[in-house]
């Protein structure tokens, strides 16, 4: 059997796109563009969500509210702003780099979506099921 192309791997099977039975079936939707894959990740989560009820965060404040490392932080948080979810402005307190994030409306629009989906999600998983 011939090995799939990069292209075609990329692109939604068709039945990915529609709805399907999920748990106790309720209809499910499987389009990859309903859960914000970007957000979803554990540490992106954190961020946006930690953000979603602050003003603004500092990067020492994320990384002990995360418990993460620099690295971890810096390479996560540059997904978010890249994406247009956060941003970041920098600055110096004397001779000191600091650095603070802020949601934007992109990121919170995207993070109330994805709540939402969650939560379809998990009342699909705990209503009876219709007989």
């Amino acid at each position: 059997m011939a090995k799939p192309s990069a292209a075609s791997r990329d692109e939604p099977r068709p039945e990915t796109t529609e709805r399907l039975r999920g748990v106790r079936g309720h209809a499910i939707d499987t389009d990859p563009l309903a859960l914000d894959r970007l957000i979803h990740e554990r540490i992106r989560l954190g961020i946006v969500s930690a953000l979603a009820v602050n003003e603004s965060l500092s990067f020492n404040d994320l990384k002990k509210l995360l418990r993460t490392t620099d690295g971890n932080l810096s390479v996560h948080a540059r997904k978010l702003e890249d994406a247009g979810y956060i941003a970041c402005s920098k600055s110096f307190e004397g001779r000191v780099p600091h650095t603070d994030y802020r949601i934007t409306a992109t990121g919170r629009r995207v993070l109330e979506k994805y709540l939402a989906h969650m939560e379809a999600l998990i009342r699909a998983t705990r209503e009876p099921r219709d007989r």
